[in-house]
């Protein structure tokens, strides 16, 4: 598909050599571009659609290396990739060998910082700001986040340290909140004129010359500041920013370029802090994901012409497993609440939203909030689950040994897309909570198939005594895994070969891949037990001592090697005086491809090839 102004630029100096008048036609060729490329590929679509008129400002007025664009999350930055001069590798989006999903430093000088969870771009941004004054660098850093974000706490922590930071700009992208024609009109006029360097210069002199009358000049200064501050808080609610020190500009159309470039331009000779307040329409241009921009977040590959219903149940797995027998369970115990950061669908929490929505909470971006409050209602006798994805657990940690577990609170954490997790990287991969969970004393719980997660989550909130976590991957079960059921037990020989002084070790999803090995191998003339954990901690003593039994072990886990629970496992049988041979396979890098996932278990050595290859190190 032909895109005239799109394939002449691949590079933002290239953007600038266009005419103003030219730039609407370029953000609907970019918006064309992402619509047939994330239909192809799968990837955040309805926050990119939503932010292009603002990306292509901003390149058309910044320098970038030099000035910094600091995105938060980076689900809405692949405009920013196109202008960068990384289109070609749209065609693997989030698959190995392409382009990653997320900001990216190693991809691009262009890319000012990691960006995989949220909240964090206000602070890193400050900190870029600050580093340019004392270099004396002249450069603007910008900060882009959207408004789901200051549901987090950081964002404020940020704020109200932005100082005198005349070399920074915030700019919250607001796809939640709609304009009146009139008021959006005042608004418009009254920003164009505020932003205008002429006034400044002018508001500057008239306050210089109020100064300087006796008695009466403060008092004529602080009554005209106060007055306007009560007519911007009547037509903008913008006193917040204000007082945090920022100069509030906005709300404007963050669809209209041309203005978004006049302000911007204006904004290069900026006094303060700038707080730019943007609206937009999520998956502007598309109107499936105008409609349903939750369902064309973040999307796998699609037909636009043969769309599905976003009504239809979506297909079983893990996460909506997990949602429908909380429901079940929730109408035997009222006790039963469930908590959400922001991830209501992706955790599986909307039926339970549907069904109890008293006993639903959806906290926001505040996974430090969604713990410590869990823990308020576990303190009052309820029976709280934190739906939560393991990658954003990290960001509790704290709460979770301070407020959970020193006081021995039953709440349940439920981990969600633990282990290796396709296409976003390494900012999202679960490979650290069976390491930090344990570390905290916290009891885990992993499941390999859905028998199991129904059997353990009932049994977890049926006895509840202190915090307890259940982890469980991405995506649906596998289907040798589901033949084995469950038999309700802590751990299970799932393969066993008479005479066998050999075994495998491991749990959750790689335990398919552990079983496929000891069969070749026993195929091979190797005779080889398997085994498969459910309690991955603290491990069963009648485990340590089964496995005691055995000359060599092998352990395998898609988690964190230093740390993990097969190093746990190894100390605890050297602790019994067991002196056979072990070796442990797991997570050696925090530098993980954002291919699918049989890529990164052979990548990692974590497949069954590299297993049984491992076995020769035996």
């Amino acid at each position: 598909m032909p895109y005239p102004l799109l394939d002449r630029i691949d590079n933002p100096a290239e953007l600038k050599k266009l005419f103003p008048e030219q730039l609407p036609l370029l953000c609907q060729e970019i918006r064309d571009f992402l619509i047939h490329s994330v239909s192809r590929t799968g990837g955040h679509l309805a926050s990119n659609l939503g932010t292009v008129e603002l990306t292509v400002a901003l390149h058309y007025v910044l320098n970038t290396p030099l000035d910094k664009l600091v995105f938060d999350v980076g689900h809405q930055c692949y405009t920013h990739k196109l202008l960068t001069g990384r289109r070609a590798g749209f065609a693997q989006l989030r698959h190995e060998g392409g382009l990653s999903g997320f900001p990216c430093p190693a991809e691009s000088e262009h890319d000012a910082f990691v960006a995989g969870h949220g909240n964090t771009a206000i602070s890193a941004a400050i900190g870029m700001a600050q580093a340019k004054k004392l270099k004396g660098e002249p450069d603007k850093v910008v900060a882009l986040v959207g408004d789901g974000a200051f549901t987090g706490g950081m964002v404020y922590e940020g704020m109200n340290n932005v100082d005198t930071l005349n070399n920074l700009i915030v700019i919250l992208n607001d796809n939640k909140m709609s304009i009146s024609k009139n008021v959006g009109s005042v608004a418009r006029y009254l920003t164009t004129l505020r932003t205008n360097p002429q006034y400044n210069q002018a508001k500057a002199r008239m306050e210089t010359l109020l100064d300087h009358i006796p008695l009466l000049g403060d008092l004529l200064v602080r009554a005209l500041q106060a007055c306007k501050r009560a007519l911007r808080r009547t037509i903008y609610h913008s006193t917040m920013f204000e007082e945090m020190g920022f100069q509030y500009i906005g709300p404007v159309d963050g669809h209209d370029v041309a203005h978004l470039v006049e302000l911007l331009r204006n904004l290069q000779n900026q006094v303060a802090p700038v707080f730019l307040h943007v609206v937009t329409v999520k998956g502007k241009g598309f109107k499936p994901a105008e409609d349903n921009p939750g369902e064309f977040h973040g999307v796998s590959s699609f037909d636009a012409e043969h769309l599905p219903d976003p009504d239809v149940a979506p297909a079983v797995s893990f996460s909506t497993r997990f949602g429908m027998q909380l429901v079940r369970l929730a109408e035997q115990d009222e006790r039963i609440c469930a908590i959400t950061a922001a991830m209501k669908y992706g955790t599986g929490l909307q039926f339970m939203y549907r069904r109890f929505p008293e006993r639903f909470f959806d906290v926001g971006m505040a996974e430090q909030h969604a713990v410590t409050f869990a823990a308020g209602l576990a303190s009052q006798g309820m029976l709280p689950v934190v739906g939560i994805y393991s990658t954003f657990l990290q960001r509790s940690f704290d709460q979770l040994i301070h407020d959970v577990r020193l006081m021995g609170l039953p709440v349940l954490f439920a981990v969600d897309r633990a282990g290796l997790v396709p296409g976003d990287g390494e900012t999202h991969q679960g490979i650290y909570d069976p390491a930090y969970l344990s570390q905290a004393g916290v009891p885990v719980w992993s499941p390999c198939n859905y028998a199991e997660l129904d059997f353990w989550l009932a049994e977890l909130l049926r006895a509840p005594d202190g915090p307890r976590a259940i982890r469980y991957p991405r995506g649906g079960e596998d289907p040798a895994l589901a033949s084995l059921g469950c038999s309700g037990n802590r751990y299970d020989r799932i393969f066993h070969t008479t005479g066998a002084r050999d075994a495998m070790i491991s749990y959750g999803s790689e335990a398919a891949d552990t079983l496929l090995a000891g069969r070749q191998l026993n195929d091979m003339g190797q005779k080889v037990d398997v085994y498969k954990l459910v309690q991955i901690y603290p491990l069963p003593n009648d485990l340590v001592q089964e496995l005691a039994g055995y000359d060599r072990l092998l352990f395998a886990e898609e988690c964190v090697a230093t740390g993990g629970i097969g190093q746990q496992l190894q100390a605890a049988l050297l602790q019994k005086g067991w002196h056979g041979r072990f070796v442990h396979r797991a997570v050696t890098t925090n530098k993980i491809d954002h291919a699918d996932v049989p890529r990164l278990k052979a990548q990692l050595g974590l497949d069954a090839d590299g297993l049984r290859k491992s076995w020769e190190d035996l």
